[in-house]
């Protein structure tokens, strides 16, 4: 890095980013009672501001739940917010608490499935999805097993060196989401690797396959990478607990034939898996990603604001 990039990072465009760190340190030894708090706070002050983000989360839950009426659909828009607000506290925790508080304040069911996939000497890859909970669901199995986490790097320059340092400082190592001969040789050499490919997609191996029956542009690796490997592919997903209870994280059983014969087919399964989970914990998902793309120009702009509302 030069002296040059270094000081740039300085630049009054990203001292908003430097303040947002610096009040994530500061609150983070606080109890997890009151960030919990402070965040639920947040989020709710956020609901408040006419942001594009707001808008998208209302459009997908409007596209994903059209059995919902207007005011249930406002009411997960609402609840959705104050997890996002939790969210940003948890981050903190995530980046700077030590090992014991995370291994208190999570646990972790189906630790034998995981046990059992590296037994067979081919590496696991742990298969997530973008919630709420993403960054604590990643610190969480990486305080009980050495893991290795795949991260889609940020055009943030501050922000990406600061999420690079902290995750390869938890993790095993940090991979660049591009960077396939790294993750491959980690599988091969049967390590963990935590992957979330769940959201939108468009380069080369991207395929259409629906998301609540919706076809969304999809990033199909996860059936190469298994094939390349013979890495063992296990579904994993958080759930953040009522009433400050703590967090649930539940690895399931290896998906049995997989990779199949078709990507798009495998994608389509772990599709379904997150939607029963979305249903289960429907304000922790992250709803603000524009998850409806498309690999070609006709795809329909469900986000234009001339898009009627459902």
């Amino acid at each position: 890095m030069s002296a040059g990039s270094s000081l740039s990072r300085f630049s009054p465009r990203y001292w908003p980013t430097w303040l947002a760190l610096a009040v994530l340190r500061l609150f983070e030894p606080l109890p997890y009672g009151l960030q919990s708090w402070l965040g639920r706070n947040l989020g709710r002050l956020l609901f408040l501001l006419p942001t594009g983000f707001k808008r998208i989360a209302r459009r997908n839950i409007e596209l994903c739940h059209p059995q919902m009426g207007t005011r249930e659909r406002d009411s997960l828009l609402a609840r959705h917010f104050e997890s996002l607000g939790i969210g940003l506290f948890e981050t903190g925790i995530t980046w700077w608490s030590p090992d014991s508080r995370l291994l208190e304040m999570t646990t972790v069911e189906g630790l034998e499935h995981l046990d059992a996939a590296l037994a067979a000497g081919k590496g696991a890859i742990l298969l997530s999805a973008h919630f709420t909970t993403l960054e604590i669901g990643a610190r969480a199995i990486c305080a009980r097993r050495p893991t290795s986490i795949m991260y889609r790097p940020t055009k943030n320059a501050v922000l990406e060196q600061f999420l690079k340092d902290n995750r390869g400082r938890h993790a095993k190592r940090a991979i660049p989401r591009d960077d396939i001969r790294t993750l491959i040789g980690a599988l091969k050499a049967n390590e963990i690797v935590w992957y979330a490919p769940d959201q939108a997609y468009r380069k080369k191996g991207a395929e259409m396959v629906p998301f609540f029956g919706i076809p969304a542009a999809t990033n199909t690796a996860t059936s190469r990478l298994a094939r390349l490997t013979g890495a063992a592919v296990l579904p994993y997903f958080p759930e953040r607990l009522a009433n400050g209870k703590g967090y649930r994280m539940v690895i399931q059983p290896a998906l049995e034939g997989f990779p199949g014969d078709d990507p798009a087919g495998d994608a389509l399964r772990f599709n379904h898996l997150i939607e029963a989970q979305i249903r289960h914990v429907p304000d922790q998902y992250l709803w603000i990603h524009r998850r409806f793309k498309g690999v070609t120009p006709d795809y329909p702009d469900y986000y234009s604001r001339k898009q009627p509302s459902g």
